[in-house]
């Protein structure tokens, strides 16, 4: 990152000089024209005489011509003027997004490579013990369950992946049915469970909360803020899961007791491949996926996905979901 910064501040510098110099050749234009015009009106001036008839006459048109040029170049200048500002922040804006697309899509591979990694090297160490050893049922089956909590991990990463590309691309269609939100919300809450037995989620769901959506996505949407909540909440808080029906339709709130979220950041985590610190000193896991899909599925479905500050600490997403 402090690479990429540096690079970012040179190529800033470096145009907004060229910027600057083309606004000063523009303005040194303008004042050698306006000082052309006044020799070309002197010189008309002193090709007549002063005692012909119709001198006044023609001083008058010769100032007048002056002074029509003198308001041509100056509303050829503004607009020229204006035509070099809002281009250059167009392009400026458009440059500095696409390093900081760049640089986000370097992170994601970065992150990408390290998740993968990191289950296949836990379920090879894992496979390579049970084979290797005899271990009593308790210690078998413990790591039996790590490993699939692994292959877990590494199939939703591919999931979100998978997901991201084919709605980025269009090439995905909503399979839409009437559903009950508290019962797959409650289905995912037991499988983390299962998969974490030492986390403590807690959920609170009316009997039933319906919804007209896609199962596939709606399940993807719950596991990636359940996913977020847990990854980034104390090992000893608990997770709290809230699914009910408001006036303004289906909602689902996902809580943590976790750090927060800094004001500033709050819209900034729904972009694509965004994660708030610096890949190669960050210690939580994930790619920058996870907010993004949740945000994309949750507009797909008319709804909104927005995050608040938990007290006394923590953040609380919420997805409501329009009638």
């Amino acid at each position: 990152m402090p690479v990429f910064r540096k690079t970012l501040a040179v190529i800033t510098g470096f145009y907004w000089v060229l910027l600057l110099y083309i606004i000063a050749a523009l303005v040194w234009w303008f004042i050698s024209l306006e000082e052309q015009n006044k020799e070309m009106t002197g010189l008309r001036l002193q090709l007549e005489s002063p005692s012909n008839p119709h001198y006044a006459t023609l001083k008058a048109e010769a100032l007048e011509l002056q002074r029509r040029n003198h308001a041509q170049y100056i509303g050829e200048g503004t607009i020229f003027l204006l035509l070099i500002v809002v281009g250059a922040v167009f392009v400026y804006r458009a440059t500095r997004r696409q390093w900081q697309l760049s640089q986000q899509q370097q992170n994601f591979m970065m992150a990408v490579t390290h998740e993968l990694k990191t289950p296949i090297s836990i379920t090879k160490l894992n496979l390579e013990t049970l084979s290797k050893h005899r271990l009593d049922s308790a210690l078998q089956e413990k790591i039996i369950q790590k490993t699939l909590h692994e292959t877990d991990r590494l199939n939703d990463l591919c999931n979100n992946i998978l997901l991201a590309s084919r709605l980025e691309g269009g090439k995905y269609h909503l399979h839409k049915e009437a559903l009950l939100l508290n019962e797959i919300a409650m289905q995912s809450v037991h499988q983390f469970s299962g998969r974490l037995p030492d986390r403590k989620i807690m959920l609170e769901a009316d009997q039933i909360v319906p919804l007209t959506g896609d199962p596939l996505l709606i399940k993807m949407l719950i596991n990636n803020l359940l996913d977020n909540a847990l990854k980034y909440a104390p090992k000893d808080k608990p997770v709290e899961v809230k699914v009910f029906s408001g006036k303004d339709g289906a909602q689902l709130w996902v809580s943590d007791l976790g750090p927060g979220i800094p004001t500033e950041e709050k819209q900034l985590i729904f972009e694509k491949f965004y994660r708030m610190g610096d890949e190669q000193t960050r210690s939580s896991k994930g790619t920058g996926l996870g907010l993004y899909l949740c945000s994309k599925i949750a507009k797909d479905h008319h709804g909104n996905l927005t995050v608040a500050d938990n007290l006394p600490h923590g953040s609380v997403f919420k997805v409501v979901f329009k009638k």
